[in-house]
């Protein structure tokens, strides 16, 4: 049987998505899955050993520049990947009128949420068939049991296997490492970096190198601001595969709501995760080893919170 997974976007939603491949290898013997993503985040799938081909996908370029040559050209040749083969199973779950444009373009029946599941209740009249899935269950979960819908086997009962391994990476520090996520994509997602210069000064203590990660210039400026009042390190510019070599190799994670954070916490490393302007609600950090969500939607939590939640992370792995 040969399905192809439609997750294109953003990192953690693609991260919540991996324990599905896991699920559906093993309920389906022989199953071959491949998965259409944004190029930005193809290592991620990348990683995961289910996943036998990823189709990289670069639509957030492609939309500013429909009508030059190699965007078309590009699109043509995605195209071609996608409809190389034909697929038993398309299987949506994005759930997002873009996801249905890319998914329809495979051979192979698309399917996906019901129209009182999805986010986008009119792709759901693309599908060949839909599934009921309830709207108040836990992203990964929402992924896990659409899966399990389409492709007739039982949800499993067990917690979810993400089923990735950490890569070897271009960088590294001497020593065991702890990560910092203090970077957003706006400022009102930031948390005061005093109180980053606090936890990076505690990890310190404990024998751990303070690792502040960084995506542009602006955020590159705090990292260094941070390191310099807690000893810390901070990498070169590194892709989404050199991340999440040094994401895997940290003995324990505080970060923002990015992909990152849930990267990590994907790895089974103790992770935190700081929410400044969303609830974590339904996307909250998951994953195997110990984990946490604090703050919310005009709720910024206090450096008193995080910290006693590291202090018991720090005992766990002590």
């Amino acid at each position: 049987m040969r399905v192809l997974v439609v997750k294109t976007s953003s990192m953690g939603d693609v991260v919540h998505a991996l324990p599905a491949i896991s699920d559906m290898h093993r309920q389906v013997p022989g199953l071959q899955v491949d998965w259409l993503v944004e190029q930005a985040f193809a290592a991620i799938p990348a990683l995961h050993p289910g996943v036998a081909r990823v189709l990289p996908l670069a639509w957030r370029k492609w939309r500013k520049s429909l009508w030059r040559a190699d965007t078309r050209a590009a699109i043509a040749a995605l195209r071609r990947d996608l409809q190389l083969e034909p697929y038993d199973l398309v299987l949506d779950l994005q759930g997002l009128l873009k996801s249905v444009l890319w998914g329809a373009q495979a051979r192979g029946p698309l399917v996906g949420y019901d129209r009182a599941s999805i986010r986008e209740p009119a792709a759901a009249w693309f599908y060949r068939r839909s599934a009921a899935v309830p709207r108040q269950l836990q992203a990964v979960a929402r992924n896990r049991a659409l899966a399990a819908a389409h492709l007739g086997y039982a949800l499993p009962a067990g917690a979810p296997d993400f089923g990735i391994r950490a890569p070897a990476g271009p960088w590294s520090v001497d020593g065991p490492s702890a990560v910092l996520v203090p970077c957003a994509s706006r400022p009102e997602k930031l948390w005061p970096e005093p109180h980053w210069i606090a936890l990076g000064q505690r990890l310190q203590q404990a024998g751990l190198v303070p690792v502040l990660v960084w995506g542009n210039e602006e955020e590159r400026a705090r990292a260094e601001r941070i390191a310099a009042g807690c000893g810390g390190a901070v990498p070169p510019f590194l892709t989404v595969a050199g991340m999440a070599a040094v994401l895997g190799q940290a003995r324990c994670v505080v970060g923002l709501d990015t992909g990152f954070s849930h990267l990590a916490a994907a790895f089974g490393a103790p992770t935190i995760g700081i929410y400044c302007d969303h609830d974590p609600g339904l996307a909250g950090i998951t994953g195997p080893g110990p984990v946490a969500s604090f703050g919310g939607k005009g709720q910024r939590p206090g450096l008193d919170v995080v910290m006693a939640q590291l202090e018991v992370h720090l005992a766990a792995l002590r």
